[in-house]
């Protein structure tokens, strides 16, 4: 029997017996009677095991936190409401020892030295929430698109396309670059002899594989792992991480928008309504001190507001004309840093804040210009607490001007034929946008750390397990 059904249906199972499976948790042993505290991962729960003289007693007294146990017993009534009722143990058998050593002892642990045993860290009730957390999403993710008839793309990881023009790119190859095998006469690298016949990476996003789609389907979505090269050691970035990207054909950014808010609402309900111990949980291991539960409450009923990067600049130099004081630079053109955008969330709006039409220069090469030729059908959506949580525009779907941006970008026309072929077939306005998973999971967590939300973090210096 799993600990969830059993305390989702617990009057049903009142004097019977009933047998678990689960891994202990805490081990407390009296003078006249004894403790176990197990866990099943079925639910965030734990169910209280009392047991006494039992036939292997001393064997289950010097049993370490963290073996594998197997309990039969009877369920029993208890006067306590936060734990009704517990199961007094008839048997206990041992499946799995633990050792003495066992790193998570009954006390607090840092981040940080869980982050060195993410093998074990998930064992605790701060990442057992995380994660189901986090498995709750993707799920809401899925059953949103689901619901709205979008169709799945399961795009490629590896590819030859850059889809941000960055160069932040991992290579892949098969060559033997160590001992120049693979490489031509005067030093170059000779791809032909590559597995691929071209130089390919992993990909940095499905988006653009994903427009080939939407022009076919209409509503599509991907959702995978997605690799960058940044060497950027913060808290907010990762080197491989999951990327919800959906694309919608016969429309503008008004329509991405409306989609982005939708879906937002959808998924923070989802958790709102089906993780509500964990959260709780959450909220009250931070003592507070970002009401969570109220954070996520205030977002699904709030109207979000939208204002232009070029309000956004106005904003940010009014406050620093009245003394406010910023790290970085505020100046028409300047990319947006985390706490300008936190400071329009947090200060000015306290509410989500949607950012559109900036500077083409700071954008990507397939946004579609707007026409003042200045500014693209971009947005941002900026969220209290954290700043960017999503990023979408319109597609450049004229050729013209795709080759234009693709040029002041420096990509090449031929890596990117059937991209622009797409603009020759029935190419209509479309777009969508990119959510990073992780981002998502630290908003609904309030977890502040990249690497406490994915099972295991890969940053640069950093590919443990």
């Amino acid at each position: 029997m799993q600990i969830k059904e059993l305390l989702k249906n617990q009057e049903n199972y009142l004097e019977k017996e009933v047998k678990l499976y689960g891994w202990m948790r805490n081990h407390r042993i009296g003078k006249n009677v004894c403790f176990i505290n197990l866990n099943d991962g079925t639910c965030f729960d734990t169910i209280q095991i009392v047991y006494l003289d039992l036939e292997n007693q001393i064997e289950i007294n010097k049993a370490y936190l963290g073996s594998g146990l197997e309990i039969s017993g009877i369920v029993k009534s208890t006067n306590n409401p936060e734990q009704p009722i517990e199961i007094s143990a008839t048997k206990i058998e041992i499946l799995a020892p633990s050792l003495e050593n066992y790193p998570l002892q009954p006390k607090r642990h840092t981040y940080e030295f869980l982050r060195e045993i993410s093998h074990l860290r998930i064992r605790t009730n701060t990442f057992n929430a995380v994660f189901k957390i986090r498995s709750l999403l993707s799920f809401a993710v899925h059953d949103y698109f689901n619901k709205e008839n979008f169709v799945m793309v399961h795009t490629p990881i590896l590819t030859a396309s850059d889809a941000e023009g960055a160069g932040e790119m991992f290579q892949v190859t098969t060559l033997d670059l160590e001992n120049k095998l693979g490489k031509t006469t005067d030093g170059y690298i000779d791809y032909k002899k590559d597995f691929f016949n071209k130089k390919t990476s992993l990909t940095v996003s499905g988006q653009l594989l994903a427009e080939a789609y939407a022009l076919a389907f209409k509503n599509v979505y991907t959702f995978g792992p997605t690799f960058r090269a940044e060497n950027s050691n913060t808290t907010r970035h990762a080197a491989e991480f999951w990327m919800i990207e959906p694309e919608i054909a016969f429309a503008e950014l008004d329509d991405i928008i409306k989609l982005a808010k939708e879906l937002l609402i959808y998924v923070v309900n989802y958790v709102l309504k089906e993780a509500p111990k964990e959260l709780l949980f959450l909220d009250k291991a931070r003592g507070n001190e970002i009401e969570l539960v109220k954070r996520l409450e205030a977002l699904v009923n709030t109207e979000f507001e939208e204002i232009t990067y070029y309000k956004a600049i106005e904003i940010l130099k009014d406050a620093i004309a009245n003394g406010h004081k910023f790290e970085n630079p505020v100046f028409d053109g300047v990319d947006l840093a985390t706490e300008h955008e936190k400071y329009l969330t947090d200060v000015v709006f306290k509410a989500p804040v949607f950012v559109t039409n900036y500077p083409k220069e700071i954008k990507a090469f397939y946004m579609r210009q707007n026409d003042d030729g200045k500014t693209v059908a971009a947005t941002d959506l900026l969220v209290p607490g954290i700043g960017e949580l999503l990023g979408g525009s319109a597609r450049e779907e004229r050729m013209d001007k795709l080759k234009e941006m693709m040029e002041h970008h420096n990509l090449e026309e031929k890596d990117y034929w059937w991209y622009l072929q797409l603009r020759q077939y029935g190419g209509v306005k479309h777009g969508g946008f990119g959510i990073g998973f992780e981002r998502l999971v630290m908003y609904v967590t309030g977890m502040e750390n990249i690497r406490d939300v994915i099972p295991f973090a890969r940053t640069t210096k950093n590919c443990e397990f």
